[in-house]
């Protein structure tokens, strides 16, 4: 990908390919599927908002920072988004932002940084910056999957 450096490569086309994953899996979703929770799995909706907030949060991490009373809040309204139930467009618009922003952040950490020590959540749990970006993407990847699955079966098949 151009002007992303070599080691973060794959970060970069694993976020990339959990976007282009996630809009064709949810396309077309009605409300009710965004928010049905087979057998009590968590919904499309859950997992496409806790995509954006949980990247948005591991590559704040990752620049070093401490997250902001918005990130918070954010994070606690990922526990009521049943009760709110936002639009597919405003998740997937959501999740559009936080991977080109993702891409940015990931386009200009040079590479004499990755290895720089950061800490996580309230704990402080000890990662570096390329230990972050990975995990971001990763994490990025597997809910993707599980937005597969679930919208395949909220949809009784019918699209993969």
């Amino acid at each position: 990908m151009p002007g992303i450096p070599a080691l973060l490569q794959p970060a970069a086309h694993a976020l990339v390919m959990a976007l282009e994953t996630v809009e064709l899996a949810a396309a077309d979703l009605t409300v009710d599927q965004l928010w049905a929770r087979p057998c009590g799995a968590a919904s499309v909706g859950f997992h496409l908002a806790h995509l954006s907030g949980s990247t948005d949060r591991l590559l704040t991490y990752a620049r070093g920072l401490l997250l902001s009373a918005e990130q918070f809040s954010v994070l606690e309204a990922e526990r009521q988004l049943e009760a709110t139930r936002p639009s597919l467009e405003s998740l997937l618009d959501g999740w559009r932002a936080t991977v080109q922003r993702g891409l940015d952040q990931i386009a200009n950490t040079p590479a004499g940084d990755l290895l720089q020590p950061r800490t996580v959540g309230r704990s402080r749990l000890p990662s570096n910056v390329i230990g972050l970006v990975f995990h971001a993407a990763e994490h990025a990847q597997r809910h993707a999957g599980q937005i597969v699955t679930t919208a395949r079966i909220v949809r009784g098949g019918d699209r993969a």
